[in-house]
């Protein structure tokens, strides 16, 4: 028997958050594997040059569609414009996220609202909007992102904790929901993950060793290590596989 292979040729993928970093390269991934891709984000230049400098050589449509993912209405009007341009979707990944930090006295209600609005909210009305699509498709993929800080609980990222907390509960309520209409539903939950924003606002030299002090793979987590992750759940290689959610961390738990 011939090994199975990963090819997204013919099949259709919408990415939320998908301008830079990991979404970017996921992005990348899926059309390496000749999916044809949408996403969005509020970042309109990067999405637009990475669109352009992927449509150059990729086999399928590259679509960037400028979003800002708190707004929930935007959102799903993207996830809609993505799937109609594309004629329809096999596959939604939730990555859009900000991890930016605070303590518990920063917290207001102001700012709780706006944390939760980009870091859990979109991850249910992406989904909400993508599923018609998906049912359309007779089945499909819905990957999530959360995090490792939802089993460690920083005491500096406390909204976002709990947001991504929120993610693993709400990926098990999707996949016993969707699970009739073959669509799948997991979780990646990767540690820290090192990207230029890491790099430039909290992955110093030292709190770098003192990360990979507590890993059992001293290597760096690199955004093509959760990448290749998304794109086996995305897969039929991954087709008796819901309701869970994977840790990729190094090691570290």
């Amino acid at each position: 028997m011939t090994a199975p292979q990963l090819d997204f040729t013919g099949k259709r993928v919408f990415i939320t958050g998908g301008a830079t970093g990991i979404g970017a390269e996921l992005v990348c991934q899926f059309a390496a594997l000749g999916a044809g891709v949408a996403f969005n984000d509020i970042n309109e230049s990067a999405g637009e040059a990475l669109a352009a400098r992927l449509s150059q050589s990729a086999a399928a449509p590259i679509l960037f569609l400028k979003a800002d993912a708190s707004d929930a209405g935007a959102l799903q009007d993207s996830v809609d414009d993505g799937a109609g341009q594309l004629g329809g979707l096999d596959a939604l990944i939730n990555n859009v996220a900000n991890d930016q930090r605070e303590t518990i006295d920063d917290i207001t209600p102001e700012t709780w609202r706006s944390n939760l609005a980009i870091n859990l909210d979109p991850v249910i009305f992406a989904s909400k909007a993508a599923t018609p699509h998906l049912k359309a498709a007779g089945g499909g993929a819905i990957v999530n992102f959360s995090s490792l800080n939802a089993l460690l609980g920083p005491a500096d990222l406390i909204t976002y904790t709990t947001a991504k907390a929120g993610i693993i509960g709400l990926t098990k309520s999707l996949a016993e929901a969707l699970g009739p209409d073959r669509i799948r539903v997991n979780a990646i939950i990767p540690g820290w993950v090192v990207t230029e924003k890491q790099r430039q606002l909290w992955l110093t030299p030292e709190a770098e060793a003192e990360w990979k002090a507590m890993c059992a793979l001293k290597d760096d987590l690199l955004p093509e290590d959760v990448a290749h992750l998304a794109l086996f759940l995305a897969s039929p290689l991954a087709r008796m596989i819901t309701g869970q959610g994977f840790v990729i961390d190094a090691g570290r738990t």
